[in-house]
């Protein structure tokens, strides 16, 4: 079983939990869907609606939380929420029929349905050269085939659902070239070999939505490397100094200057043997996280605490240029350099110390992004693989997105993006569609080629759906 639920897409995944949930189709049921469109093609997508049309019509009552055009648009009711993210959000923007959405001014959804904001299709698209081709790819349903991978470009992976995309680029192109460049991974899937300008490589990266820790200690600020300049801030802080703290007093995650009780923490966890854990604040810190002494030393009336409980956007506010002594303007630098790339990929509303736990996986995968394009951390010549990067976005967020995936590439790195997401599509300098359905009918390469050429394409089921965009 554990074997062939490993060859299942995302997008053939999803459908089978759908499926579970929905095959009893009773009546008088209230159904509530997170996001059921992850991982579906718009071939796909439009399936879906029709099924959650017709468990409406036998006297269901559907919620779905959704990202989704074509599934707003199929709506009876529509509730916006915002008006944007984290603790700019949390109020009731609009409730009503999509075409009254569309013209409700304070909402940024409704701005992007009818048109009054978009994301503009590329004047330009890049060309390429130097490319990375797989030949003889037969993993899974491929059908031995060759493809060629632009270099220096954004190539977009297009296709329905099962028909090979993961396949290919997760299972033989990225592994391969970690093999090629000393790294290690999963097995490599069944081909005959790597051909053209893959040594110029010099890093292959899987920029995915697993979290960015293990630990529940783990963080944004600690993942980007911020947390090293904050904490040299405040060790050279008149009374940390005269208190002898070191940088590491100002960690929780080393003993020193964390509370002994909650090992840094913030809360206790009651292990519970036939039910969930429970977690309680800690009685000593308050949940603080560090000892009273180390809370004593203060930064313009902030403590190290305060600013892990910032948003990334109060804390830009805060560190910005002409701000505190000019001592610390070099230290204010760094740390601005550091955590504005999270602002640029739209992550603006988290918390600085927010625990990974509480993260969901589009965040965790913005923050890695968000890594790469810190300033001095600036990566060339590397590979970097997305898989679904828009899933759980909004139009706006989409936006950010793809200026940070531009930035990426001006810097001479290469983008491979499996993504269904007509917006990113539309976008791309290379498509590749796979095809033309899924399963044993896919497995085909059914295009390469600009955006413009694919919608020539009649037997592409992405070409029916790109047609509109462009």
């Amino acid at each position: 079983m554990n074997r062939l639920s490993n060859s299942l897409s995302g997008g053939e995944s999803q459908r089978i939990n759908l499926a579970t949930s929905l095959g009893s189709t009773l009546v008088g049921s209230m159904y509530i869907l997170d996001e059921p469109s992850i991982g579906l093609h718009p071939r796909d997508t439009q399936r879906l609606i029709k099924v959650l049309k017709s468990l409406r019509e036998v006297g269901n009552t559907l919620i779905v939380v959704e990202h989704d055009e074509e599934i707003m648009r199929a709506s009876d009711q529509l509730i916006d929420i915002g008006p944007m993210a984290g603790m700019h959000g949390g109020e009731l923007v609009f409730q009503g029929t999509c075409a009254e959405l569309e013209k409700d001014k304070e909402s940024l959804t409704g701005r992007y349905l009818s048109g009054k904001e978009t994301i503009p299709v590329p004047k330009q698209r890049r060309t390429w050269k130097k490319y990375i081709e797989v030949k003889g790819a037969r993993e899974n349903n491929l059908k031995h085939v060759n493809v060629k991978f632009p270099m220096g470009v954004m190539t977009v992976i297009t296709g329905v659902s099962g028909s090979g995309k993961t396949s290919l680029v997760k299972k033989i192109l990225y592994p391969a070239l970690k093999k090629i460049l000393g790294g290690y991974g999963e097995a490599t899937g069944n081909y005959d070999r790597l051909d053209g300008n893959y040594h110029d490589i010099t890093a292959a990266e899987m920029i995915d939505q697993n979290p960015i820790g293990k630990s529940s200690r783990s963080n944004p600020i600690t993942y980007i490397k911020a947390f090293d300049e904050i904490r040299n801030l405040f060790s050279d802080l008149p009374l940390a100094r005269q208190r002898s703290f070191k940088p590491s007093h100002f960690s929780f995650n080393v003993e020193g200057g964390r509370c002994d009780m909650c090992q840094g923490e913030g809360v206790i966890t009651v292990e519970m043997q036939f039910m969930a854990d429970i977690y309680l604040k800690c009685e000593y810190c308050k949940g603080k996280r560090f000892k009273e002494e180390v809370l004593a030393v203060e930064y313009r009336g902030y403590t190290v605490f305060d600013i892990l409980d910032m948003t990334v956007d109060e804390a830009l506010e805060f560190f910005s240029e002409g701000s505190g002594p000019a001592k610390y303007k070099s230290l204010h630098q760094k740390i601005t350099a550091k955590i504005q790339p999270l602002a640029d990929v739209g992550l603006g509303y988290i918390r600085l110390g927010q625990s990974s736990s509480t993260l969901s996986g589009g965040e965790a995968q913005r923050i890695k992004l968000a890594s790469f394009l810190g300033k001095g951390n600036y990566a060339t010549n590397t590979l970097f693989v997305f898989d679904e990067p828009t899933t759980g976005l909004h139009f706006h967020d989409i936006s950010k997105l793809l200026k940070a995936f531009d930035a990426l590439v001006k810097n001479g790195n290469t983008l491979i993006i499996i993504e269904h997401n007509l917006e990113i599509i539309k976008c791309a300098d290379w498509l590749i569609d796979i095809g033309p359905e899924g399963g044993a009918e896919g497995g085909h390469i059914v295009f390469e080629g600009l955006p413009e050429d694919l919608v020539k394409v009649k037997k592409s089921h992405t070409a029916k759906f790109l047609k509109e965009k462009l």
